[in-house]
């Protein structure tokens, strides 16, 4: 089917109580054994394309990827820009056929971080496509996203009132001790933090740093509300993890195959998780 957007898919996941997921990817094999994964777990999913990917100069290549092999899914599923440096990004995305994207302005100040958003909402809704931001940090460095250690992370409530009233947005990210990258030992989520956003806005909640969280955590954010939660590292860990298991041979093709495997292999455990079966 065509490409969705957040606004499609984010409301089934309200009515279910589940967290939608939202995998990054970095290459055409992964893509692939995502799209399938979710293809045959009848799964709704979010195919982020993060910073590291645009770097390495493969935002359109991504893209195409992702919308040619999509065609060929019943299920629904949102092309999306994970943490949008500027506008101009975005709408560099939304030219190669993003129908989802993320700016991320929580390095700004608050009244930065509500402008940019606002221009970036007025420019993708003229697109058809959906909206995240964030409010709050989300700790530690993946795909070329850092947090200034020295500035508060966790998400304040009375920003996401004042935020919210200020600007229409789709999804919101928000920081609660939540931390890009694996985590060293287990992670410290401010639940009480996300029960009191949860109180005072009904925009759906995205958990970014979802890889290395314990299922139990898992389960709690979204019994709270989390409606999306991110995973990149996994992916890419499970995928290098795969190459290197069929690499005894030397044959590429069996590589791959091995690679594909354990990717699908992880993304059917946090969909599992995600959609609480």
């Amino acid at each position: 089917m065509s490409l969705v957007t957040m606004r499609e898919i984010l409301p089934y996941a309200e009515e279910k109580k589940i967290a939608i997921p939202a995998f990054n990817i970095d290459t055409m094999e992964i893509t692939q054994a995502i799209l399938e994964t979710v293809e045959e777990e009848n799964c709704p999913a979010i195919i982020a394309v993060g910073q590291a990917a645009i770097k390495d100069g493969k935002l359109e290549s991504l893209a195409a990827t992702v919308r040619t092999l999509a065609k060929d899914t019943k299920t629904p599923v949102v092309l999306h820009l994970d943490h949008g440096q500027s506008v101009e990004q975005v709408v560099k995305a939304l030219c190669a056929g993003f129908t989802s994207v993320m700016i991320d302005g929580s390095k700004l100040s608050f009244a930065d971080n509500i402008a940019v958003t606002q221009e970036v909402v007025r420019i993708a809704n003229a697109a058809g496509a959906s909206v995240e931001a964030e409010l709050g940090a989300i700790l530690g460095s993946e795909d070329n996203i850092s947090h200034d250690d020295s500035k508060p992370f966790l998400v304040r409530v009375q920003d996401v009132i004042d935020f919210t009233a200020a600007v229409k947005v789709d999804a919101l990210a928000v920081g609660i001790g939540n931390a890009h990258g694996l985590y060293k030992g287990r992670p410290n989520l401010d639940f009480q933090r996300l029960q009191e956003v949860r109180d005072v806005t009904d925009v759906p909640l995205v958990l970014h740093g979802g890889s290395g969280i314990p299922d139990d955590m898992i389960q709690t954010a979204i019994e709270i509300g989390i409606r999306k939660i991110n995973v990149a590292t996994e992916i890419r860990m499970a995928y290098v993890e795969g190459l290197l298991s069929g690499s005894a041979n030397g044959d590429y093709y069996e590589m791959v195959k091995a690679g594909k495997a354990s990717v699908k292999a992880r993304a059917k455990s946090k969909i599992d998780l995600f959609l609480r079966k």
